[in-house]
């Protein structure tokens, strides 16, 4: 897998020989941040502290200024400050980069990811016709996994009609069959 930075002016170009398997992926770095610094807010809002309280309990002196650029995804975080920021707050740094990079590689804005394993093992008889789909997605997803697929609007729209629902209501109910 080769990484290209997108947007950080300290990114450059490095040659490489092509393999069989090469996948490219473009890391735009601005956005990377500015979700960094989303998960971290949510992180301190989940804790019920203000940013004056967060640094109280931080082992270096940090202004409320750069923590607030932080979170705003304005400043970039070292590797050290990101650690002990996870740290005050308890939380594993690897488990909030986990969280950034399903946002960031995961998550298509206006699709609906839903984990078929869970719809196959949960659904209620008024989603027979999903569950139907699900296991036939798994049938044919064989051993190379495939359990988790993201739906877009006109799939949702086909599917809550099988179902004999209003689309909206299908993707309400659709939350509990999610990976995360």
């Amino acid at each position: 897998m080769r990484v290209h930075l997108h947007g950080n002016q300290h990114a450059r170009a490095v040659p490489w020989e092509r393999t069989a398997g090469d996948i490219d992926v473009l890391i735009d770095a601005e956005e990377y941040q500015r979700i960094l610094g989303d998960e971290l807010r949510k992180l301190r809002r989940s804790r019920g502290w203000t940013r004056k309280e967060l640094n109280q309990h931080l082992q270096s002196e940090i202004s409320l200024q750069t923590l607030a650029t932080y979170e705003l995804g304005t400043r970039q975080c070292s590797v050290v400050r990101l650690v002990e920021l996870c740290v005050a707050m308890d939380e594993l740094p690897q488990d909030l980069l986990a969280k950034v990079h399903r946002r960031v590689f995961l998550d298509e804005p206006g699709r609906v990811r839903v984990d078929l394993r869970k719809v196959v093992a949960d659904a209620p008889a008024d989603l027979l016709p999903l569950r139907r789909w699900a296991e036939d997605r798994l049938r044919q997803a064989g051993e190379q996994g495939g359990g988790e697929v993201a739906l877009d609007l006109p799939a949702l729209e086909r599917m809550a009609e099988l179902c004999r629902l209003p689309t909206v209501e299908l993707i309400a109910r659709l939350r509990r069959y999610t990976s995360r």
